[in-house]
């Protein structure tokens, strides 16, 4: 089962969105963001960047 996106308001207003896993484990969380347009953005370059991004040790 593939994962998903859950858009959704905070208690302050602001939205985010949480990427779970396909067995429903939140494996990300976002920041909050001003309008709902911006976080979609902000999914969209999930999706657009996470496949290529590198893994290095912090």
């Amino acid at each position: 089962m593939a994962g998903k996106f859950e858009l959704y308001t905070d208690k302050s207003g602001e939205y985010r969105f949480r990427l779970k896993s396909g067995n429903g484990e939140v494996i990300a969380i976002s920041e909050g963001y001003s309008s709902k347009a911006a976080a979609l953005n902000g999914i969209d370059s999930v999706r657009r960047n996470a496949a290529d991004a590198e893994v290095v040790e912090a």
